[in-house]
């Protein structure tokens, strides 16, 4: 079934260049390859319907025909391909045939134009953000079970304190980019053979602020950054376990004129020699004597929340599981999980004369 140009844009039939070029970049900026969600497949497809509709002839002889047979019948003809931009390979069928040999883009408009809006602005630029951190940080059982605050310190690149990372002397503040106008940014044209072709940049002066410092400031020399140690205080939530991360933003390195990156922190629980979690309960053992297990008995057992008494039922079976409610894992602020208490029952390895008569007439009565 042959492919429905108009369809894949999302545009009606009689849309004007412009529509079809703003429903271009979007669908662009969607599917882009180089993206997380990207799709290739559509995102060529998308290229494909563009490079036919947006030339009048070709627009011309799909509306006739129903398919384009300028550039030897190949949709999107012109240069074969644009694989060797590294990143950029998701445009080999892009249509540049659009561009003028001497003069620029014919049609009026420029790849700074369509990739600023696909990327945000300059040809491949990417935002400035700093280097993630990952530490490890080790908990006991019971700070994992309840949660705590802990504090760390780290030697990282921050923000500097007296400047707050605008890299200038507070009491002369800042003034116009001299470089850029104010503006941000730098257009800058280049010959190629495509053509002219026009970028936009990010200036390299404010670093696209439009205004830079009128005086540098003395702490951090007018970076805006400067390696320290720093003090953290992490919030650990309760029922937390052994390799789960926390991830702090914003509290890794910081960078100039950018977003620090994040701190990740991966939890490391210390064993506890009585105690072992299943999920929102804790499971321990408990030893009783063989007397205790007939006629029951009272065992007190430490807890993470202290001792308690624990009542032990008659007849309690080798391996029988005690609840007690309320004892566990935090599920929420209101609720917990139960502690679990195994039995073990200890059977003597010697007994006296007196104690094997007694058992001789326990067995006797069927016990």
């Amino acid at each position: 079934m042959a492919k429905d140009y108009y369809e894949t844009l999302g545009v009606p039939r009689n849309a004007s260049k412009d529509d079809i070029k703003k429903a271009f970049r979007n669908l662009a900026h969607k599917y882009h390859p180089d993206k997380k969600d990207g799709d290739e497949k559509k995102f060529k497809e998308a290229n494909e319907a563009y490079s036919a509709l947006s030339d009048d002839k070709k627009r011309a002889e799909y509306d006739s025909y129903g398919r384009v047979f300028s550039e030897g019948g190949r949709p999107g003809g012109g240069f074969g391909g644009f694989n060797g931009f590294g990143g950029f390979d998701g445009f080999g069928d892009f249509d540049f045939s659009n561009f003028s040999a001497q003069g620029g883009p014919a049609s009026g408009w420029d790849l700074g134009d369509v990739f600023g809006d696909i990327f945000g602005g300059g040809f491949g630029r990417e935002n400035r953000r700093g280097r993630d951190i990952s530490i490890d940080l080790e908990l006991s059982f019971a700070e994992a079970v309840f949660g705590t605050t802990r504090k760390i310190l780290l030697a990282k690149t921050s923000f500097c304190d007296i400047c707050k990372g605008s890299g200038g002397k507070v009491e002369t503040g800042m003034e116009q980019c001299k470089t850029c106008n104010g503006k941000g940014k730098i257009r800058e044209n280049r010959r190629s053979f495509f053509g002219a072709i026009s970028t936009v940049q990010t200036c390299s002066a404010c670093h696209g602020r439009g205004e830079v410092p009128k005086e540098k400031c003395p702490d951090c020399r007018g970076l805006g950054v400067i390696r320290k140690e720093q003090e953290i205080s992490v919030a650990v939530p309760a029922s937390i376990e052994d390799g789960e991360m926390i991830r702090m933003a914003n509290g890794g390195e910081a960078v100039q004129e950018g977003i620090a990156g994040d701190l990740y922190i991966k939890i490391r629980v210390k064993p506890h020699p009585q105690f072992k979690r299943e999920g929102k309960n804790l499971v321990t053992e408990l030893s009783i004597k063989l007397t205790s297990a007939i006629l029951g008995g009272e065992y007190t057992i430490q807890t993470l929340d202290g001792d308690i008494v624990v009542k032990v039922p008659a007849g309690v079976s080798f391996g029988e599981i005690l609840r007690i409610k309320g004892r566990g894992v935090p599920v929420d602020k209101h609720r917990r999980g139960d502690l679990l208490i195994r039995i073990h029952i200890e059977l003597p390895k010697k007994l006296s004369k007196e104690a094997v008569k007694k058992i001789e007439e326990l067995k006797r009565d069927g016990i």
